[in-house]
């Protein structure tokens, strides 16, 4: 008798339960065991397609959201993507108003996906009209039957996480690990994931990365947001010019910054020591990961899980270009351009 044909529905099935890597050469200079949390083995390619499906079909659910409806989201990108690609699916429009600091690679990816895109300038402030933020809820306001999603300031953002990223991490260690780390944008991944982690054993240290030239870090230690913080940086996908309510900062311990310059270069050496080719925001944990361990943050029998949300291709403008690289003075004696790589035969 033939067997029934063994397939998905469609591409949303593929979302979450994502492996779980030992990193075996990146981290070699310091005590412990690092694993990383791969998400870009999400049909859309990175962590943002757990929350877009979550948010989604919650809106569904409570008959928010109904048939012919327009998705609404701002995005540095990768959230845009899971969104579009979910509306794809369902049958739904998708608008996005995206910072202009996003790479070329990820607008193009929107703009085929099938969503209609605004780009808004990334050096401005969150309340001027200019922003993607207030892009947002300008159409919102104006497109009937829409729904913003607001991933910043929505408390599904942070259950996405918890009911599916937090469980898989302990049924994957076994609940023996000992840190949990991840960048923190909108701080839903980070917060969802701690909350469900430190219920289960309050003793494991949740760390976030943050950027240089963002606030979230002085917010977490003083509770108070400094203006004088803020600066342009290049990193897509962690920090912020504002405090976002889907960040919870009473789970997380820590918050370490991390360059722009030394998170390119470590994307980089992602792919070169663990065959990883992910993206900027990869490159940011494993380089915040690196200087809290210089700082001495873990031990012989550390068990860290590393949150790496994003993937490389969606960064072939930036950090994986010489030619950006150059542009941004990231290339220098200790960081050399090799142009034996590549050779041409005439």
């Amino acid at each position: 008798m033939r067997e029934e044909i063994r397939a998905y529905n469609n591409v949303l099935e593929l979302i979450g339960d994502t492996p779980l890597i030992k990193l075996n050469r990146i981290m070699n200079d310091f005590p412990g065991n690092y694993y990383a949390k791969v998400e870009s083995f999400n049909p859309g390619h990175s962590t943002k397609d757990r929350i877009a499906l979550y948010i989604i079909e919650e809106a569904e659910r409570k008959g928010i959201l109904k048939p012919g409806d327009t998705i609404i989201e701002t995005t540095s990108g990768n959230t845009g993507f899971s969104l579009a690609m979910v509306s794809v699916i369902k049958g739904y429009d998708c608008i996005l108003a995206v910072s202009s600091k996003s790479s070329k690679d990820k607008i193009a990816m929107l703009k085929n996906m099938g969503a209609k895109v605004y780009v808004c300038p990334a050096h401005v402030s969150a309340d001027d009209p200019r922003s993607y933020y207030q892009v947002a809820k300008r159409l919102h306001e104006e497109i009937k039957g829409s729904v913003y999603i607001n991933q910043y300031f929505n408390e599904l953002n942070i259950d996405a996480h918890y009911n599916s990223t937090g469980p898989e991490i302990w049924e994957q260690t076994n609940g023996k690990l000992t840190h949990f780390i991840a960048c923190c944008g909108t701080g839903g991944t980070i917060s969802g994931t701690a909350r469900f982690l430190k219920e289960k054993n309050s003793n494991v240290r949740v760390l976030g990365v943050d950027a240089y030239g963002s606030v979230i870090k002085k917010y977490h230690e003083t509770r108070e947001f400094d203006e004088e913080e803020i600066y342009p940086y290049r990193i897509e996908g962690l920090g912020k010019n504002l405090i976002p309510t889907a960040t919870d900062f009473d789970v997380i311990d820590k918050f370490e910054k991390v360059s722009d310059e030394d998170s390119a270069h470590t994307a980089r050496e992602l792919v070169k020591k663990e065959g990883l080719f992910l993206g900027y925001t990869s490159g940011a944990a494993i380089q915040g990961v690196k200087q809290l361990a210089e700082q001495g943050e873990f031990d012989e029998n550390s068990n860290v899980i590393i949150i790496l949300p994003d993937h490389g291709s969606r960064y072939m403008s930036k950090v994986f270009s010489d030619d950006w690289m150059t542009e941004q003075g990231f290339f220098d004696s200790k960081n050399e351009i090799d142009a034996t790589k590549v050779q041409f035969i005439k």
